[in-house]
């Protein structure tokens, strides 16, 4: 593995918080840092515990895994968080909580810098004090960013295509979504994911989901789209020829060219597609690109990717968690900053 060192504010630079170090993201850092797709050429600072690193890594080793990273090896952003024996959720809660914090300070002082996010218990936050619904809304708030997406991408190591989902509402319940749902929002979120888009294409061809089945059905089975989403795609659409947008779509079928497009090099792509609600955008992309999935946030002044799962509890210690969706978030790191128009902005 590569040595890490303090090099220049000019090289590229990947910021890793570890997430909650009762969960699997320690490992899961370690296993994706000696990985042969992530380049060489890099700076890698890990925030955390380095002390909680360096006992991960003496515990896989003694599991016979042998395939990981070791710390020593990295620049570790040491962080002593005090640990109460009768509140570990609390504790590691409130310390997943302050390593955010710290990378999110150190990464907006390179001018080529992305953030990669270990995975968070959304609970432990809570007991500690620090009610937010994700990281994605510490970031917003910490950057006073007032348009912010929660994108989902992968890119299909069949055929080279990569698969965008943004998400309209992110984590609230079921029964808020069509109380959120508006043209602004709407048009706000079609705003950043077009703008991703052409980061990679001239003119994107976007794509709509509707909220209820068969798009409402002319409303009969929802009046949504009826009343207000159809015109929301429609003047969207008229101030922004350049790029091609479909919908309202029936979202039982919205992202069947999203699963051939993934498997088949000669099939018909698009370029992103905006769901409405959580479990819409994220069941079909985790069917279609499994362990490839990276969750990225739009709207920030740097890149930000993480794994697109939890913290895996039940499996910490064992030497079983899956690495490939870290992988992934670090390889979509550094591809988006190389491409981002925010590259060099902050």
């Amino acid at each position: 593995m590569n040595n890490q060192s303090d090099a220049s504010k000019d090289k590229l630079k990947i910021i890793i918080s570890v997430g909650d170090e009762s969960g699997i993201g320690p490992e899961i850092i370690l296993k994706a840092l000696f990985s042969k797709d992530i380049p060489n050429d890099i700076d890698i600072l890990i925030v955390g515990s380095k002390v909680n690193l360096q006992n991960t890594y003496k515990n896989l080793k003694t599991l016979g895994i042998n395939n990981i990273a070791d710390p020593s090896n990295y620049q570790i952003f040491d962080i002593v968080v005090p640990f109460e024996i009768n509140k570990k959720k609390q504790s590691h809660g409130n310390a997943s909580f302050l390593y955010l914090k710290k990378a999110i300070e150190i990464v907006q002082q390179y001018p080529k810098a992305a953030l990669v996010t270990g995975p968070i218990c959304k609970k432990s936050w809570a007991l500690a004090g620090h009610n937010y619904s994700g990281q994605t809304e510490l970031l917003a708030e910490s950057c006073n960013a007032k348009n912010v997406g929660m994108l989902f991408t992968a890119k299909s190591p069949i055929t080279g295509w990569r698969l965008n989902t943004l998400l309209a509402t992110t984590h609230i319940p079921l029964c808020e979504v069509p109380k959120q749902l508006s043209t602004s929002l709407i048009h706000s979120k079609l705003d950043l994911l077009s703008k991703f888009c052409k980061n990679y294409v001239k003119n994107p061809l976007l794509k709509v989901a509707g909220l209820n089945p068969h798009a409402g059905e002319e409303g009969i089975l929802g009046n949504e789209e009826k009343d207000w989403l159809k015109n929301a795609v429609f003047s969207w659409r008229e101030k922004n020829k350049e790029v091609q947008l479909l919908g309202p779509i029936s979202p039982d079928t919205c992202w069947n060219s999203s699963a051939k497009a993934w498997r088949e090099k000669k099939a018909p792509t698009h370029n992103g597609i905006l769901a409405m609600y959580h479990d819409q955008g994220l069941i079909p992309i985790k069917v279609i690109a499994l362990n490839y999935s990276v969750n990225t946030t739009l709207g920030l002044p740097f890149i930000r990717t993480s794994p697109d799962h939890g913290t895996g509890f039940d499996i910490v210690g064992k030497g079983l968690a899956q690495s490939q969706s870290m992988v992934e978030a670090i390889k979509t790191a550094i591809d988006l900053t190389k491409k981002s128009r925010l590259f060099n902005s902050h």
